[in-house]
């Protein structure tokens, strides 16, 4: 009998009596469109061991359909796929079951499949290279210590010191190499089809990332931005055509994903030390060696792989399509949607942005006298005149500015959805150079008496804006309003400062 040595991945279980099974190994062209988390804002990061949106995948398939009752394998489909929601067209007379086979073949899966089997044990002599077979039952699964019992008794897998290799006959049914959907089907006669295989699946996202180089002056911005597409699924799509789309589309999060099965196998023996290798225990009063150095914490983007497709201005780019009250972002040419990684596509460019620096305070109550946070905005419209006039994803944002060598970090922010004709905001962080001192001045029953000073130490004026958190009344000015709150914006001039006596106001609360 010819046997197969471990990983075996050609032998496929067989269906049911009387039913013919046919594979598909893969699809002949596939499509990939990605939905964003809906829990994720801009400011947070992707994690590609844990993507919350999901993947509209349809498949191109050509197919043998069997006369009578038969099984059709899908194998190589995404691993975080929801049967439920798999559509096949194409079937002449359609389809009678779907199921996901949820257990992969890897040498655990295959381990455990042959829990209480019979199987070979083949073991090689250190000394002379001479290599012969035992039978064995295996008695325990993967977890742990492999226990077969041979006729000379109960042993563990590879604690003897010699070399040795199960040897199985065959594979074990409902074991698959590739994660696959298996779907029953009834036809009155054999025939081939061209059908398209159409599902959703979790463990893919995408973002967009913003990369802005602002003019020394402070009021152009090169704004470029890549859409980054990620898969966190055990399959690649190669050759895909790939899209992203942009909105929050009305999807009931009720699809259970059926994760794989396919744990590594991981041997452990008895212990078999000696007291002589326990190492010594530290003492309050320093006694024994130290102990060792913690590892070094691995960054969570070492284990990524990133792909960076179109680098320069004339590379290739996404372009945009409506989608009805949602945007669709079409990469124009078939790349490949790798597993457990990132690509990131050229997005958007533009150049000479038209923007304004921003410092902006938040005045609420509080201590008789204080220093004030101030935080650095950039602020622009998103219309064609600014430089813009185009739909933003949201995505993270870098902005730099000219060192005398290289360019300089200046912040990091984010940018929400924002539609053509929207006002832009990118917070970079707190500010250097302009600082706020609120004083009180008095205090009444009907209300307290402030200033509020603001100074600039750059040799340029700014922007400055203070946003009070309740309604107060300003000594000789007009306030403005912003989300229905008094708003105080003013030019601070360069290595000046500006005041303004205000006071609380109850009846205003009220």
């Amino acid at each position: 009998m010819r046997r197969a040595l471990l990983p075996l991945l050609m032998l496929l279980p067989s269906g049911a009596a009387g039913q013919v099974v046919t594979t598909s190994s893969g699809p002949d062209a596939v499509s990939v469109t990605i939905y964003r988390d809906p829990n994720r804002d801009g400011s947070q990061k992707m994690q590609l061991s844990w993507l919350n949106g999901y993947a509209l995948i349809s498949e191109t398939r050509r197919v043998d359909i069997p006369a009578g009752d038969g099984d059709i394998r899908f194998e190589g489909v995404a691993g975080g796929i929801l049967p439920e929601s798999a559509i096949v067209t194409g079937l002449p007379d359609g389809v009678i079951e779907k199921n996901q086979d949820a257990y992969l073949l890897s040498p655990a899966s295959l381990l455990d499949r042959s829990i209480g089997r019979r199987v070979h044990l083949r073991r090689t002599s250190r000394a002379t290279g001479e290599v012969r077979e035992h039978e064995a039952v295996i008695r325990s699964g993967a977890a742990g210590a492999v226990i077969l019992q041979t006729e000379q008794g109960l042993e563990a897998l590879r604690c003897t010191g010699i070399p040795e290799t199960i040897v199985y006959d065959k594979i074990p049914e409902g074991l698959s190499a590739k994660p696959t959907l298996s779907v029953r089907t009834r036809s009155v006669a054999a025939a081939t089809a061209t059908i398209t295989l159409s599902y959703l699946a979790t463990g893919f996202d995408w973002q967009a990332n913003y990369v802005g180089n602002l003019s020394p002056s402070g009021d152009r911005l090169d704004l470029f931005a890549w859409v980054t597409l990620a898969s966190g699924d055990e399959t690649s799509f190669v050759d895909a055509s790939a899209q992203t789309v942009a909105g929050r589309p009305n999807r009931e999060d009720g699809g259970r994903r059926i994760m794989p099965q396919a744990s590594p196998l991981s041997l452990q023996c008895w212990p078999a030390g000696k007291t002589s290798d326990i190492p010594l225990v530290q003492t309050h009063d320093g006694a024994g060696p130290p102990p060792p150095a913690p590892p070094p914490m691995a960054s969570p983007m070492m284990a990524e792989e990133i792909v960076v497709t179109g680098m320069s201005r004339s590379a290739m780019k996404v372009t945009q399509e409506g989608l009805g009250d949602l945007k669709l972002y079409r990469v124009p040419e078939p790349v490949t949607v790798a597993s457990n990684s990132q690509k990131q596509v050229a997005m958007i460019d533009r150049e000479k942005v038209k923007v304004e620096s921003v410092y902006r305070a938040e005045i609420h109550g509080g201590a008789e006298e204080r220093l004030v946070q101030i935080r650095m905005i950039l602020r622009t419209r998103n219309r064609t005149s600014e430089g813009l006039g185009l739909p933003l994803p949201t995505g993270g944002v870098a902005i730099f500015v000219e060192g005398r060598a290289r360019p300089i970090l200046l912040g990091e922010g984010a940018i929400e959805d924002k539609a053509v004709g929207e006002d832009v905001e990118i917070e970079l962080g707190d500010a250097s150079g302009v600082l706020a001192h609120v004083v009180k001045t008095e205090e009444r029953k009907q209300g307290s008496s402030f200033l509020l000073t603001a100074s600039n130490d750059q040799d340029r004026p700014v922007r400055f804006e203070a946003d009070f958190g309740k309604d107060i009344v300003a000594a000789g000015k007009a306030l403005g309003r912003r989300n229905g709150r008094p708003l105080w914006a003013v030019t601070i001039p360069a290595n000046g400062r500006v005041a303004l006596r205000y006071r609380t106001d109850p009846t205003r609360d009220r």
